[in-house]
């Protein structure tokens, strides 16, 4: 491998990793509020343990984002400088929003939730986790504002003597259309995670254990079942959404998408296909007619753009050139991105089902437990992949090749030495999360000291006098 494609191999291999904590803190510290909420609003005991519980896993994930958060944009200035130095200036705009207001709104308030149960106002302390809340919502739009201007450019002006793309509109990059539709599709496919990561840790807790705790970790595995379930709901109609908005956009990865080497109206979706190694020729393929077309278009009966025709019209606009991402490689996490969300949706329904009207889980679904917050995990970053592969060759779709935004200077040997790093890295920091998290969830709920409210219980202490203690 050349530098270039060791250093996508890198910026890949940390995105993924990376990408495996934000959808769980973005979900699971707005399913702590809830529950803190409802603590606050009944008064129940359950629902204060559940938030301690489930706050303490939030903070254990949220620290391993940070810091692998960290790497992702130290890479823009190691292996990507020619990357940064030409969209710095409207890339740049969004993230410095993040950091000066969302990052600052989430470490701020972090802290005084945490330290702040037996000092501040039920209500206060309330409304800081809520900041969070607010807090990582935002950073999830600015971050996905950077990445839906390298999906769709807005807002700006190409300076020709300094070679280099320069802001001209914040509020265009703000309101680009493909963040419109990505930010909603992108926040309910978190919540399918965490709502799925609450029920699994649930139903281990209720085949494991049985005796211990049962009717608070039922209320969550009916909580976390039924986020999953409106959650993957708000996924479909906002990927529908999405899909006539990337068509509009990015037609080739659409057809990329489907594999569609020839133009045709209607289209239809091939729910399997068998093809050659590069994907040039289909052998055998199940497809549902008309579905692509309303896929794509809106319209059953709509034309959707085929692969050759647009390498033709790319080649036209932008010279000689393969403008082809891969094509197995599209196809295939398009498909698993909503197979394995669909079997997530399927799993949290037959879980409600099997557990109606008081029935205990079987313990033979114990199987279940540890795959099915993994089931959404991985549909969200089969999503990230098929979103990030279908704009090549492109960094920047239309504008900057990702062959012209490698640093100049950096030589094979550097990235490898810091990929084979990051990689040893990564995997000790896998195994010490996965253990905290472990003993976390295997110690279960703890006990609370602080009674049911009786009145107010926005007013501070009760009669006890017993502060409420919350260590980490």
């Amino acid at each position: 491998m050349d530098t270039l494609d060791l250093a996508r191999w890198q910026f890949a291999i940390t995105t993924v990793y990376h990408f495996f904590f934000v959808p769980v803190t973005i979900s699971l510290v707005a399913i702590t509020a809830g529950l803190q909420t409802a603590w606050y609003r009944t008064g129940k005991e359950k629902y204060l343990r559940l938030t301690k519980f489930y706050g303490k896993l939030f903070l254990i994930n949220i620290a391993m984002g940070v810091v692998t958060g960290l790497v992702q944009e130290f890479q823009f200035g190691m292996n990507w400088s020619d990357y940064s130095r030409f969209v710095g200036d409207v890339f740049g705009a969004p993230l410095a929003l993040e950091g000066l207001l969302a990052f600052f709104l989430e470490s701020t308030f972090i802290g005084l939730w945490m330290f702040g149960w037996d000092r501040l106002p039920r209500l206060v302390h309330l409304g800081c986790i809520w900041m969070v809340v607010l807090g990582t919502q935002l950073s999830a739009y600015f971050i996905l504002a950077a990445n839906s201007w390298m999906q769709n450019p807005v807002g700006f002006r190409v300076n020709t003597e300094r070679g280099r793309a320069e802001l001209t509109d914040l509020w265009a990059v703000l309101t680009n259309k493909v963040v419109l539709v990505t930010y909603p599709h992108t926040i309910f496919a978190a919540f399918m995670v965490g709502g799925a990561f609450v029920a699994g840790v649930a139903l281990w807790h209720l085949i494991r254990r049985p005796s211990v705790d049962k009717d608070v970790f039922r209320s969550a595995l009916k909580i976390g079942a039924s986020i999953v379930l409106v959650a993957s709901a708000g996924v479909a109609i906002s990927g529908d959404l999405q899909g006539k908005v990337m068509t509009e956009v990015q037609p080739m990865k659409m057809a990329a998408a489907e594999a569609l080497y020839e133009t045709e109206k209607p289209a239809s979706f091939s729910a399997f296909t068998i093809g050659t190694l590069d994907g040039s020729k289909e052998i055998f393929s199940i497809k549902v007619p008309y579905l692509l077309s309303f896929l794509a278009t809106g319209h059953f009966d709509g034309e959707v753009q085929g692969i050759n025709s647009l390498q033709e019209a790319y080649e036209a606009l932008y010279g000689p050139g393969s403008y082809k991402p891969n094509i197995p490689l599209t196809y295939w996490t398009f498909r698993l991105m909503i197979g394995v969300g669909m079997a997530s949706a399927a799993v949290a329904l037959w879980l409600l089902w099997t557990t109606r009207r008081g029935r205990a889980p079987n313990a033979r679904l114990i199987w279940l437990a540890a795959p099915l917050p993994l089931l959404p995990l991985f549909a969200n970053t089969f999503g990230w992949i098929f979103t990030e592969t279908g704009r090549q060759p492109w960094l920047v779709f239309g504008l900057l090749p990702t062959a012209s935004g490698v640093s100049p200077g950096t030589t094979s040997g550097e990235v490898i030495t810091s990929l084979v790093g990051f990689t040893a890295l990564y995997g000790v920091l896998a195994v010490v999360e996965t253990k905290l998290l472990l003993r976390t969830i295997r110690a279960g709920l703890a006990g609370t000291d602080d009674p049911a409210p009786e009145t107010d219980p926005g007013t501070g202490p009760d009669e006890s006098g017993k502060p409420l203690s919350f260590a980490y």
